[in-house]
This record gives C-alpha cells, sequence and structure tokens, in this order.
C-alpha cells in the first residue's frame, strides 16, 4: 500500500494535554483547561433544556442541506440560502475549500503562523504553500498580495488571527478585497468574530455582493460555545458555494449539532453574558501583564498571546503542576510566549498568581 508521499513527512494534528490525562499525572483533583479558546462559561441553557427532545431519533440521517439551520442562520446574519455551506465544525469547510480549489501545479497564501489546518489541507491536495511572516503579530498583507501569481488559488486571511489575537483593520482588508486579482478565492476567517470589541472592522457579509472572490467563515465552536457538536459555515456567492458542495460530505453535520446551533442563536443573552465576561476578565489580565512587565498583541480575541522573558515552554509546564492549562508558544511557532484563553475571574485570579511566582523564580 501506498500513501500521498506529502503524508510521510506530516503528522497528525495533536491536541493539548486532557484534563483526565493531566489529572493523573500531579494527581490533581480539578484542572482548568485554558489552552484551546473554548468556552469557559459553557453554551446556552436553552440547548443544556432542549437537549433530551435533540437526541431522538438518532437512527435516521440528518438533513443532508441543514434546512433548518441554514435559514435561521441565512435570517440571523441578512444573507441568503444558497450563499450557506455548512461543515463540521469551519475547519472542515476548510478542507471542502483546499479540496475544491487546491491541486499539484496550484499555490495556496497564508500567514505564518497562522490557524494550521489551512497549510495542513492544502499540502494533502499537493498544493505549494506559501508562508508570509507576520509582522508584530500582524499579517503583512502587501508581501501577501506580491506573492499572487497566475496559478493562486486561495488567500487565506484570519481576523482575528490565532493565535495572536489581533484583527485587520477595515480599511487594510477593503484594500486587499479591491487589489487581489479576482481568480483568487480570499477566505476570510472569522471565528473570533463575536468577541471584536473595536468599532473598525471590515464588514464582511455587507461586502460580499462586491466581492464574488470572498468566503467568510464562521463557527458555533467559539463564543456559542457548541465547540463539542461541531458546527460551522461559510458565506459567499451562491456561485462559489455551488462549487464548493460536491467536496462536502453528504450528511457532515449532525441533527443535534443543528437543531443546537438555531437553539444557541435564539439565546442571545447567554451569547451576551459570555462576551461581557471575556471582555471583563481580558482587561484584568491586561492590567495584570502591565503591572508585571509582561508584552501582549492586542487581541480581539478570547485569548491573549503573552511575551515572556523565558521560554514558554516553561510556563506552560509551571502551570501544568499547578493544575492550568495553556498554550506553549514554542509549540506555535512564537517562542518566549504562552496563549492563555480567557478563563472565569476565579480562575483567572488565580493563574495569574501563579504566574507571578514563575515569573519571580525565573528559569528553572
Amino acid at each position: 500500500m501506498k500513501a500521498k508521499d506529502i503524508l510521510r513527512d506530516m503528522k497528525p494534528y495533536k491536541p493539548g494535554k486532557g484534563i483526565e490525562e493531566v489529572k493523573k499525572e500531579y494527581g490533581l483533583e480539578r484542572i482548568v483547561k485554558l489552552a484551546s479558546n473554548e468556552n469557559p462559561f459553557g453554551f446556552s441553557p436553552k440547548v443544556k433544556q432542549e437537549l433530551p427532545e435533540l437526541i431522538a431519533n438518532l437512527e435516521i440521517y440528518p438533513d443532508g442541506y441543514a434546512a433548518a439551520v441554514r435559514s435561521k442562520v441565512a435570517e440571523f446574519i441578512n444573507v441568503n440560502d444558497n450563499q450557506l455551506i455548512f461543515g463540521n465544525g469551519s475547519d472542515e469547510v476548510v478542507q471542502i475549500i483546499c479540496r475544491t480549489f487546491l491541486e499539484p501545479g496550484a499555490n495556496t497564501i497564508m500567514a505564518a503562523p497562522t490557524f494550521p489546518q489551512y497549510r495542513h489541507n492544502a499540502l494533502i491536495e499537493g498544493a505549494e504553500v506559501r508562508e508570509v511572516p507576520l509582522v508584530d503579530g500582524h499579517h503583512d498583507l502587501e508581501e501577501m498580495l506580491r506573492q499572487i501569481d497566475d496559478q493562486t488559488r486561495v488567500l487565506w486571511i484570519c481576523t482575528p488571527n490565532n493565535p495572536t489575537g489581533v484583527h485587520i483593520e477595515r480599511e487594510k482588508l477593503k484594500w486587499v478585497m479591491d487589489t487581489c486579482p479576482d481568480h483568487v478565492l480570499v477566505v476570510l476567517d472569522e471565528a473570533y468574530y463575536e468577541y471584536m470589541e473595536t468599532d473598525d472592522y471590515f464588514d464582511s457579509l455587507g461586502a460580499l455582493d462586491n466581492y464574488p472572490n470572498l468566503v467568510v467563515l464562521r463557527t458555533f465552536s467559539k463564543a456559542y460555545g457548541l465547540a463539542g457538536l461541531r458546527i460551522g459555515y461559510g458565506v459567499g456567492h451562491p456561485d462559489v458555494i455551488r462549487m464548493l458542495e460536491p467536496s462536502r460530505e453528504p450528511f457532515n453535520t449532525t441533527t443535534v449539532s443543528q437543531a443546537a446551533a438555531i437553539l444557541a442563536l435564539d439565546d442571545q443573552q447567554f451569547l451576551q453574558m459570555s462576551l461581557e465576561e471575556n471582555k471583563k476578565n481580558k482587561n484584568a489580565l491586561m492590567n495584570f501583564c502591565d503591572e508585571n512587565g509582561l508584552s501582549y498583541y492586542d487581541s480581539q480575541a478570547n485569548f491573549l498571546l503573552i511575551h515572556l522573558p523565558f521560554s514558554g515552554d516553561e510556563m506552560f509546564q509551571h502551570l501544568l503542576a499547578k493544575g492550568f492549562i495553556v498554550r506553549s508558544g514554542e509549540a506555535l511557532g512564537l517562542p518566549n510566549t504562552i496563549r492563555l484563553t480567557i478563563g472565569r475571574s476565579e480562575d483567572m485570579a488565580v493563574i495569574q498568581e501563579e504566574m507571578k511566582q514563575k515569573l519571580a523564580s525565573g528559569v528553572k
């Protein structure tokens, strides 16, 4: 048997340490996971209340067209039904885009570091990956556009960017869309869109009528807290969506995830509570960093990338032993940093104290 040559040098996605694994390894009763940018406040109580009803008729295949949630999302974001494609999380929509547009001889352009699944799926399809290093946590948009040639198929832009958290201002993104050749699909990944606090953001959905080569990605995994159910979507011109649909698996989102997404959209009170708590606790963390001489990127997401005077692995191991799972920047291509998901206020107070102790003791 012979797999694709490219797979010999690729590794599967490696998730961070699991809660039960850390409990067993360190003999701890409680672990706080602040590594994967999950919603620490859970998910809508409406979903929890209706869950017993949602798990009926599991022997029946889900609606492959996702008609009910399609209609709900279309109404909520004010687009037509035929402008939407749903995925098992928005990262499956990334896979669908790569499957549709990328092949040997084609190339795709992205920042580095950014969400790793752009690169991963592009390589599997045999495309050339052109990565443009971030500048102070920001996309180098001018260089990314300079990399475009006749064989470029997809330009990936993550805003706010994971793992730095910074967003791209309105005029810069408008310039990108006005400058980018029509033969290149621009994918604007807005997985953390709901968390943005700035007024200087690009109205991506409002721009769809002007830019038929634009696709916007959003998800229910982050602010809506449905990461465990796996549902996200892409929005674009109907012609682009029609091109993508044959690459989508026929039953790629479940009956439960579709129904839960509808309930989540109906519960904007839960969403607003999550956003307000995130803002308050993120501000407290930034104040802690300021007081302790730690720099950080201006995050418009639910995490903060914090620069350290030593290896991110050192801080990661220290916090792990204290019952906190964070993400070391060494694994993200950003040495001497950690990416810290904003958690509940009581947990943030404790982790900040643990970080302060580590900073005082230095590298072991």
